[in-house]
């Protein structure tokens, strides 16, 4: 387990170090969660246009139920581990480009990372019968928010790998559960 943290670390320091501070704004811009609405309204007017309102209501309600879910299972996680970020961990910091203005205590597991790919695979098995390609742009988005963690400084790369994959887990998860309920009411 040593190894791999070290390892871990070693990727961290490597991967945010490819930042630059010209490009510093742009990655503050895309880690902040309130710039993804205008994509989330995007995805909502397609939902709408789509599926129709009971479908997309339905959908919301499970959208909800996700985002909740990964919001506070990373809280848990985070409080379990208590795994310092890297923008508080010593013998990393002083090597690091800390691009962040806020950093919070603990880091394991990225409940950003989560989210985002939570939300793609979520959404994109929504759209896969109406709008195929949409997954794929998705989990690119994904990934870039995902990224822009470590260039931050605040997420180390294994927090950002347990992060997305809790978030795949969960995002198809619920998708079943959607399905199910929309089965269930016939909404489709």
């Amino acid at each position: 387990m040593k190894e791999l943290i070290e390892l871990d670390h070693k990727l961290f320091l490597y991967l945010n170090n490819l930042g630059s501070e010209s490009w510093d704004w742009m990655w503050i811009i895309i880690s902040d969660k309130w710039m993804a609405i205008p994509l989330y309204a995007l995805l909502l007017f397609l939902l709408f246009k789509k599926f129709g309102w009971k479908y997309s209501v339905a959908t919301m309600v499970c959208i909800a139920l996700l985002i909740t879910c990964t919001d506070q299972m990373s809280n848990v996680f985070k409080d379990f581990f208590m795994r310092p970020r890297p923008c508080r961990q010593d013998g990393v910091t002083e090597f690091a480009r800390i691009v962040a203005e806020r950093c919070g205590k603990y880091g394991f597991y990225s409940a950003h990372a989560s989210s985002t790919f939570a939300v793609a695979i979520f959404l994109g098995s929504v759209f896969i019968k109406k709008i195929p390609k949409m997954i794929w742009f998705l989990l690119c988005w994904a990934a870039i928010v995902a990224y822009s963690r470590v260039y931050l400084g605040v997420h180390y790369p294994g927090d950002i790998l347990i992060g997305a994959l809790f978030g795949i887990l969960y995002g198809y998860l619920l998708y079943l559960l959607q399905q199910f309920v929309v089965k269930k009411l016939n909404l489709d």
